[in-house]
């Protein structure tokens, strides 16, 4: 064959040939792009991974089904909380509380009350108005003077963006958007204003992603800086790190940590550049009860926390 060609002419492999057609193909469609995943959310594989819900002492959660849509919740916590303090030790005083909790959740209405023994009351709502639209709304309630709150948002869904503008007790206004602009990244904006502190921001946020890795960076004219990115090793497996600085009161943090998601349990640590160490195990004995590990060390602030909750239902 190599005689039948004319002289310089190299001869392409049929594979390559194959592969450059193929890459022909899927030329990129501009007009059908991906649904971006909301503003809030951009970061939340690392979030998942490196800030799970640490906690200290003896928790116990008890859920139970009425039907379908309804059910009851119970919670009980005994553990120290810790009090400011100007010291660098970290003084804690015992406390306790119970938790009743009332849930309603429906396909397109999610209704989620809490009653605490300390006075607390939350709220939480989440109504699909339309398939695009949709509006939440959280409040909490307290005995303490000026620190009630309560928060509504109004999210729209379109074809390859999102957008949401919420409203907040002490004259809190925001605004963010997010656009898809190619199939693996999307590019975000938000704007806020504080009319009680007479204080506004704007915000500017990136995600790429890919089916291994996930990588976002936020920047805010408060000062905040944050980036992150996760790794994918396998199905099970996932890395993490994130880097956050404050360009005002030029304050540095770095973590690195790791997601392992087994057939019956998930385990996830990390250690951050203060040197505090967090590990997290929830682990399913059988089906409906759960226990979980929690455990947390910080040296520089001779800070040791560790937690045991059982969850049941």
């Amino acid at each position: 064959m190599a005689g039948l060609l004319p002289s310089g002419t190299t001869a392409i492999p049929a594979e390559a040939s194959k592969t450059a057609h193929t890459k022909a193909e899927e030329k990129t469609d501009y007009m059908n792009l991906p649904c971006p995943i909301p503003f809030e959310e951009l970061q939340r594989e690392a979030l998942m991974s490196l800030k799970p819900e640490t906690f200290e002492g003896l928790r116990f959660d008890f859920t139970k089904g009425l039907n379908q849509k309804f059910s009851l919740s119970h919670s009980v916590f005994m553990g120290p909380t810790e009090i400011p303090s100007q010291s660098a030790e970290t003084i804690k005083i015992p406390t306790a509380h119970y938790e009743f909790g009332a849930n309603f959740i429906d396909p397109n209405l999610m209704l989620i009350g809490r009653v605490l023994t300390d006075g607390r009351v939350n709220a939480r709502v989440k109504w699909d108005l339309t398939d695009n639209l949709s509006v939440k709304a959280n409040a909490q309630l307290t005995n303490e003077p000026h620190m009630s709150h309560g928060m509504v948002n109004f999210d729209y869904k379109g074809k390859d963006y999102r957008s949401q503008f919420q409203m907040g007790n002490g004259a809190l206004f925001g605004a963010s958007y997010i656009q898809s602009v190619t199939p693996h990244l999307s590019l975000a904006g938000e704007v806020f204003w504080a009319g009680q502190h007479r204080k506004s921001g704007l915000g500017y946020a990136a995600r790429y992603e890919t089916d291994k890795m996930v990588a976002a960076g936020q920047v805010a004219s408060t000062g905040m800086v944050a980036l992150s990115y996760v790794q994918k090793v396998s199905e099970k497996v996932s890395l993490a790190s994130d880097f956050m600085y404050n360009y005002m009161t030029r304050d540095v943090t770095a973590s690195v940590g790791y997601d392992y998601i087994l057939r019956q349990c998930r385990l996830r640590g990390k250690i951050d550049s203060n040197g505090c160490t967090t590990a997290y195990l929830e682990e399913r004995l059988n089906m409906g009860l759960n226990i979980i590990l929690s455990a947390e060390i910080d040296h520089s602030k001779k800070d040791y926390k560790f937690g045991f909750g059982l969850t049941v239902g």
